[in-house]
């Protein structure tokens, strides 16, 4: 599966995407559990601190969104515009 992150998020991870390979289904919030940030730090619990949006398949989902082994997940901070 691929993992995109955009924005900020990508920054803060050195990169733009990374391929993850599940063996079953999985959910959002699980997913991010499984992703260390470089600072060893999981991608669930950086975002207890700050607000991480994910969508499946380009679709704004929550944490308790289902994850396919084929879906793309992408996660971005939140966008703010005026």
């Amino acid at each position: 599966m691929k993992v995109l992150f955009f924005a900020a998020l990508r920054e803060t991870m050195g990169q733009s995407e990374i391929e993850i390979v599940l063996e079953a289904p999985t959910t959002v919030g699980a997913l991010k559990a499984m992703i260390k940030m470089p600072n060893g730090e999981t991608l669930n619990a950086a975002s207890r601190n700050q607000s991480i949006m994910a969508a499946v398949d380009q679709e704004m989902v929550d944490d308790l969104a289902t994850v396919s082994v084929a879906s793309e997940v992408a996660f971005f901070p939140p966008v703010t515009g005026g």
